[in-house]
């Protein structure tokens, strides 16, 4: 399954933040502590290096990822040219306390009354960039919703008096190209639901936990886990919670919305979806994959050159 979500007005926040990045001095981005590459915009790092901004990458929803993977996430980006990363939780005040101070720390040549440090926070849909921003003021000033996409238009806004916050759209990129990055953004519901399946969602996610998180798996359902698959695991959840439909089978896509439900929400326990390995692995089979189709396709039209030629030759 292949998920792609780049509706229209994602299109328009891209082009209206190239505008804005000119002015300017430092790119927040935030994470999906659970899935930082997998939820780390292309474009964000296109636009900001094109105008050689610094970035904080906020690794947002620490309390819900696996407190060992975010460390090593969190070496791994700082470990780039001009990107500082930290981790924290957005409903918890101490550790949006200490941002102001970070911020100010990228930027030391702004931040007073005739330059104030003019910041822009971006993100994918649903990560937590609306509650960073309420957080951060201390009011309610971003729309805060369960669904992906609720903020839609840029905004100004001024975090005391030196320090000039701008607020963009949640954006995905026009084509993910890993299918397992549009399965891992569903199953954080960083995609829109109708661009996904739940149950192939549900399954995708099953059969990672099962392989990186089985305790938590079999404490959570009281499963046995001897030869479950993915698809066995929301059948079990589906016999162990009554779940069956009219006709008497069980409901797995019920089930699925379970499954997704708890590992959202925390219920299973601190989980992460990729590691700084498995993702250096994912990318290194996912060249190897292009490299091949590229030597197809460059064979293919080979054979096509070839046959064009000989059919000239035969006239």
């Amino acid at each position: 399954m292949s998920i792609q979500w780049f509706p229209g007005h994602m299109n328009a926040a891209r082009k209206k933040a190239a505008e804005s990045m000119e002015n300017t001095d430092l790119v927040i981005e935030v994470l999906d502590a659970r899935l930082p590459q997998a939820s780390c915009n292309p474009m964000v790092e296109q636009l900001r290096l094109h105008r050689q901004r610094p970035c904080l990458k906020i690794l947002n929803k620490s309390d819900l990822a696996d407190p060992v993977i975010t460390q090593g996430w969190i070496a791994y980006y700082s470990s780039q040219e001009g990107v500082h990363a930290l981790a924290v939780s957005c409903k918890k005040p101490a550790d949006v306390a200490k941002l102001p101070a970070v911020f100010q720390s990228l930027a030391p040549h702004r931040g007073v009354p005739t330059k104030p440090l003019r910041m822009m926070i971006m993100g994918i849909p649903n990560v937590g960039k609306s509650t960073l921003m309420n957080a951060l003021l201390k009011k309610r000033v971003a729309a805060v919703g369960d669904e992906p996409a609720v903020t839609k238009t840029q905004q100004r806004l001024y975090l005391g008096k030196n320090m000039i916050l701008v607020d963009t759209p949640g954006m995905l990129w026009p084509k993910i190209a890993l299918p397992s990055d549009g399965l891992m953004l569903a199953a954080s519901h960083a995609v829109g639901s109708n661009a996904l399946i739940e149950d192939e969602v549900a399954t995708f996610l099953a059969e990672l936990l099962l392989v990186r998180y089985p305790q938590l798996i079999a404490a959570r359902y009281s499963a046995k886990l001897d030869a479950v698959d993915g698809f066995g695991l929301l059948e079990h959840i589906a016999q162990r919670r009554g779940y069956r439909l009219k006709g008497g089978d069980w409901d797995i896509e019920k089930a699925a919305h379970t499954l997704l439900q708890d590992y959202r929400g925390g219920a299973m326990g601190r989980i992460s979806l990729e590691t700084p390995e498995s993702r250096a692995l994912l990318m290194a089979q996912h060249a190897v994959e292009q490299a091949l189709k590229m030597e197809k396709a460059a064979a293919i039209a080979a054979e096509k050159a070839e046959a064009a030629a000989n059919g000239k030759r035969g006239r």
